[in-house]
C-alpha cells in the first residue's frame, strides 16, 4: 500500500545535531512533493521555533506544534486546534517538578516563560526557537492557559525519574514524556504524537496504514507504533528502534533522507523513467 502522508519529528530527526537541514533533506522533501506525498512535521517545539523550518521545506500541510497540543497553517498565524493544560493539572504539575529540583519552562501561546534565563539549556533553546523567554518570579501567574510545561535538568537519570513519577501522577489527566534526555515535555492528555496521527488521517483524509511516521526519541513511540510504516532514526535508542518497521541512519548521516528514499519512494523512484541521453 503506497505511503500518502509522512510526519517527521523534528530536533533529532528531520534536522543534524547542529538544527540544520541538509541539502539532501531539502532534495527528499521536493521529491515527496513530486510524488504527490503530503509531508507535514510535529515537534516539542512552538510555532514560533518552527517558522524557519517550514519556510525552508516549502510546507504547505499544517503543522503540529507542542507535540500536538496546538495544530496551525503553514502561514504560522492560522491557529487550527488547541488544547491546553487543565489549570488545576498544571499547577500540581508545576509544583512537582519544582519540589524536584529541576527547571521549569511553560509556553503559552505564542510565549515562553521561565524563572532564570541563565539557566541550564537556555541559551540553546533560544537559539534553536528563535526567540527569548520571559522571565516571571511566580509561573503560577501563567498557568491558565499552558500548553506545554518542561522540566529541564542536566541529569539525565532524573529527568527519567521525572518522567516515571509524572506518567504515574498524571494518569489520564496529561501527557509525559521525555524529547531528549534533558527535558521532559507535559501536554494535554491529548496532545501526544500518537494522537497527532490520528489528527492528521482525519485532517488529510488519509487512512493510518498509509500514514508513515519517523522519529528518534520516547515521545515519538506512539506515532511510530500506530502508523501503518514507523520509522526510528539510526540515533534512537533501542527502546525507540524496536516499535518501529524500519531503522534508517543516524540525523548527522541524511537519516531522513534516506528514509524518504528507502522507504517511502523507493518503488517509485526505481519505476520513473530514465533521462533521455545528452
Amino acid at each position: 500500500m503506497p505511503i500518502r502522508l509522512l510526519i517527521a519529528d523534528v530536533d533529532g530527526t528531520l534536522v543534524t545535531k547542529k538544527k540544520t537541514l541538509t541539502p539532501r533533506t531539502r532534495v527528499a522533501a521536493a521529491q515527496l512533493r513530486a510524488a504527490g506525498v503530503a509531508f507535514t512535521v510535529t515537534s516539542g517545539r512552538p510555532p514560533r521555533g518552527l517558522t524557519a523550518l517550514v519556510e525552508a521545506l516549502e510546507l504547505t500541510a499544517s503543522v503540529a506544534a507542542f507535540n500536538g497540543a496546538i495544530y496551525i497553517r503553514p502561514d504560522m498565524r492560522t491557529v487550527l486546534l488547541q488544547r491546553t493544560i487543565p489549570p488545576t493539572v498544571a499547577r500540581d504539575t508545576v509544583d512537582f517538578l519544582l519540589r524536584s529540583n529541576v527547571d521549569v519552562w511553560v509556553y503559552c501561546g505564542t510565549e515562553w516563560f521561565l524563572r532564570d534565563a541563565n539557566a541550564f539549556r537556555v541559551d540553546r533553546e533560544t537559539r534553536t526557537v528563535g526567540f527569548s523567554p520571559t522571565v516571571v518570579p511566580d509561573l503560577h501567574a501563567v498557568l491558565d492557559t499552558a500548553l506545554k510545561i518542561v522540566a529541564v535538568s542536566a541529569d539525565p537519570s532524573l529527568t527519567a525519574r521525572c518522567e516515571q513519577e509524572l506518567q504515574a501522577r498524571l494518569g489520564a489527566e496529561a501527557w509525559a514524556a521525555r524529547s531528549n534526555a534533558s527535558y521532559v515535555d507535559i501536554t494535554h492528555a491529548d496532545a501526544n504524537k500518537g494522537m497527532v496521527v490520528r489528527d492528521a488521517s482525519r485532517i488529510f483524509n488519509v487512512p493510518l496504514g498509509e500514514i508513515a511516521t519517523i522519529g528518534d526519541m520516547p515521545n515519538d513511540i506512539p506515532m511510530l507504533a500506530l502508523a501503518g510504516v514507523g520509522i526510528a532514526m539510526g540515533n534512537a535508542s533501542k527502546e525507540v528502534q524496536s516499535v518501529a518497521r524500519h531503522v534508517t541512519t543516524s540525523n548527522d548521516d541524511d537519516g531522513f533522507a534516506n528514509a524518504v528514499e528507502h522507504f517511502i519512494l523507493a518503488d517509485r523512484i526505481a519505476n520513473a523513467p530514465s533521462p533521455p541521453p545528452a
